[in-house]
């Protein structure tokens, strides 16, 4: 191994010197005139440009930020104790990128590739710009191929499509992570490899949701990119694009690919505070002009591209935080606009222990719909307008006013459809098993079981899709006979 080690350093001297010609040679040269927060201020290197990389002595790499006539306002990529005011500073010649590819599955990884688990740098064949262009609108297909959730309320009534953008929002601890989380679980056996992006987490909530991906089996087709709380600025305004380099590389090879941003609020308040440090004018809540146009560049790149592309998929599950259950904040709102729909969790409903917490009467899915299975969205049709119904009339129920038989009927159909609708966390639930609570549904079978007992029957008729080796394409008849056979072995307890 030395050996080899020594010929390849004299074959690169070698070259070295056939390549070398004299000449005048002209290198720029700068200086850092102060340094704080993650940021630092350079004087010289006329021909520096925006995203080039500096490279500043015994401080590591640097990141052009913003450009003034004077001086250079840069992101610090390198928390270098070392680093100090007067340091040089030279143009590396470089761009941004990060090392993209079949390595990276079952990694945690920094913004910059760089290992998080205590393993050895991954040995990627291919680098990848993190900041680049989204697809043309000629590389693109429709949406047409269902992306399964495992969760009975989004893959019945706010179906997502592979290559889809659709945003998790809610109130802080409403279950936004939770729901996220357990779609990646549900990709376990689809050939979709997944991308979770940590920003601005707390170590502790970052290795929770690290473990959980370990314990059920799902890092061995993900990769996790993390910038906690007390990483950089830099490196936190850096980590999605960094997540969506790698899932694009994979998307560009043909694969199918989820991609999760948590969260996108703490992004927008890192970049936030990178404008107001290097002096950028502030606008609406002191947010920078282009904050729209850096989530926009950053979800238009998640899409389904042509069979002449490849085929591939990105979907993303970006996540926003609200306050109050405020939609029409400023950074929600744009995340709404760019975006093809909403999941929202209501504070509301998850103090009453309505698990997942998700408000179907404001969330939707612009173009799942046309993604979903033909058999299940025949079967769902009704059903979200059956449930919002309920809700109409569950109000007239608290002040004891006499309904008729009919109103009772609906009431006691809408109870048992939001008992059937729980579901704890990491169970996600396949595509027949979601197809075979619709048909005992829509035939009345729900009804029948004792609220109290909804969840251990579900749990059962999970177990018997499971046994009964259930698909999604069996014909109608075959459900309605696999769904009271079910009912008639006593699964649930009868009320």
């Amino acid at each position: 191994m030395a050996d080899a080690a020594s010929a390849r350093a004299l074959d690169r001297r070698e070259q070295w010197l056939a390549d070398y010609g004299f000449g005048l040679r002209v290198h720029e040269s700068g200086t850092v005139v102060s340094i704080g927060d993650g940021v630092a201020w350079l004087s010289g290197l006329p021909s520096a440009a925006l995203d080039d990389i500096v490279s500043i002595e015994d401080g590591g790499d640097a990141l052009i930020y913003h450009l003034e006539p004077d001086r250079i306002g840069v992101i610090l990529l390198d928390a270098d104790s070392r680093l100090r005011a007067g340091a040089r500073a030279t143009l590396s010649g470089r761009q941004l990128q990060i090392g993209v590819g079949d390595a990276l599955l079952g990694r945690v990884v920094d913004p910059l590739g760089r290992p998080l688990d205590g393993g050895e740098a991954p040995r990627t064949a291919a680098m990848r710009a993190l900041d680049d262009v989204s697809p043309p609108l000629i590389h693109r297909a429709f949406v047409q191929r269902p992306l399964y959730s495992g969760n009975k309320i989004v893959d019945t009534l706010i179906p997502i499509g592979r290559g889809q953008r659709q945003l998790i929002i809610g109130d802080n601890g409403t279950g936004k992570s939770a729901l996220a989380l357990d779609t990646v679980l549900r990709q376990q056996g689809e050939a979709v490899r997944c991308v979770y992006v940590l920003i601005g987490q707390k170590r502790s909530d970052a290795a929770s949701t690290i473990a959980a991906l370990r314990d059920h089996g799902a890092l061995s087709y993900s990769s996790v990119v993390v910038a906690d709380a007390n990483a950089l600025p830099g490196m936190k305004y850096l980590a999605p694009f960094a997540g969506c380099a790698i899932a694009e590389a994979w998307m560009a090879a043909g694969c199918d690919t989820l991609v999760v941003y948590d969260d996108l609020s703490t992004h927008a308040k890192a970049y936030r505070e990178l404008s107001l440090l290097l002096r950028r004018p502030p606008g609406r809540e002191a947010y920078p002009g282009d904050i729209f146009y850096l989530h926009a560049r950053l979800l238009e790149r998640a899409t389904a591209l042509s069979a002449e592309q490849g085929g591939g998929s990105m979907t993303a599950l970006p996540l926003v935080e609200t306050e109050q259950g405020e939609i029409a904040d400023y950074i929600p709102t744009n995340l709404i606009s760019i975006t093809d729909g909403q999941i929202f969790l209501d504070q509301r409903l998850f103090a009453q222990g309505q698990l997942p917490a998700i408000d179907v009467t404001r969330s939707v899915s612009r173009i799942g719909g046309k993604a979903q299975h033909p058999d299940i969205r025949d079967q769902a049709g009704r059903i979200k307008l059956d449930y919002l119904q309920f809700l109409e009339l569950e109000v007239f129920t608290r002040f004891g006013a006499k309904l008729e038989a009919g109103v009772e009927e609906r009431i006691r159909r809408g109870r048992a459809l939001r008992q059937a609708l729980k579901q704890p966390r990491f169970e996600p639930w396949p595509a027949a098993a979601q197809m075979a609570w619709l048909v005992a549904y829509n035939e009345g079978l729900l009804e029948r079981i004792a609220p109290g007992d909804m969840t251990a029957a579900m749990q059962q008729l999970l177990d018997h899709c499971r046994h009964e080796q259930a698909a999604v394409g069996d014909p109608p008849d075959r459900w309605r006979e696999r769904v009271h056979r079910w009912l008639e072995k006593g699964h649930g307890a009868v009320a």
